[in-house]
């Protein structure tokens, strides 16, 4: 079984977000809310999605200026804009500041999933130069480095590995049996007690480092990386 892909979904109408959410879960992904623009700004900045669904007329910020600022900032990751304005202007606008696709509301849903698996295959391919953050964590793929508020922190290739793929579902749970798969790529490979071993490598690295409190054990389903930024942005989205 493989990583189901990440979807962020971000609008301001509960009902959109809740129907959105369901229905995406359905088609296999793993979905994440967000009810307004500074909240959707803070968790894609992550880097941790594979696909975010904005809709344009978001509480504290649009969603131009959201995607107007994760393209300044680096963030490459696919935007699909949601409005209910269906002129010629305004999309040229959100495909001028990144956009790989724009939807007009009401929607089909199969365009809009047909749009979101169309980016998840042309993502695919950058996948290992994506940065991930994490609070003040800095995952940078395609240096294999790691940086805690701009310090570089020392990892073996195995640990650096596990906080990967922590970090790459930031804000969600990995299960053992999940990072047995995505870390030694072979459940027989290795063994539960080899992640636990790994996982308080990496929290005591972390811990000296200053970003103690990052990775979390979650007991009797596995571990998450997240902040506290994270987390008030998840509690609000759920909302």
């Amino acid at each position: 079984m493989g990583v189901r892909p990440r979807v962020l979904v971000v609008d301001d109408e509960l009902g959109v977000r809740r129907a959105l959410q369901r229905g995406l879960t359905a088609e296999g992904m793993d979905v994440v809310v967000a009810a307004d623009g500074p909240s959707a700004l803070e968790i894609a900045r992550t880097g941790a999605y594979d696909v975010i669904v904005l809709d344009i007329m978001l509480p504290g910020l649009s969603g131009y200026r959201v995607l107007q600022r994760l393209r300044a900032e680096g963030v490459r990751t696919p935007v699909l804009l949601l409005s209910a304005k269906d002129g010629e202007v305004d999309q040229a606008d959100g495909l001028d500041l990144g956009a790989d696709g724009y939807l007009v509301k009401p929607f089909s849903f199969m365009v809009l999933v047909a749009q979101v698996r169309a980016m998840l295959r042309r993502s695919s391919a950058g996948e290992a130069e994506r940065r991930l953050r994490v609070g003040e964590l800095l995952i940078d793929r395609a240096a294999r480095e790691v940086r805690f508020a701009g310090a570089v922190v020392p990892l073996s290739p195995r640990e650096f590995a596990v906080l990967d793929a922590l970090a790459s579902r930031a804000g969600s749970v990995v299960t053992k049996d999940e990072l047995l798969r995505m870390v030694w790529g072979d459940e027989q490979a290795a063994t539960r007690n080899a992640v636990e071993v790994y996982v308080g490598y990496l929290r005591r690295k972390l811990e000296l480092a200053g970003a103690g409190g990052i990775v979390r054990t979650v007991r009797g389903h596995g571990y998450l990386a997240s902040s506290s930024e994270i987390d008030a942005v998840l509690d609000n989205g759920a909302r």
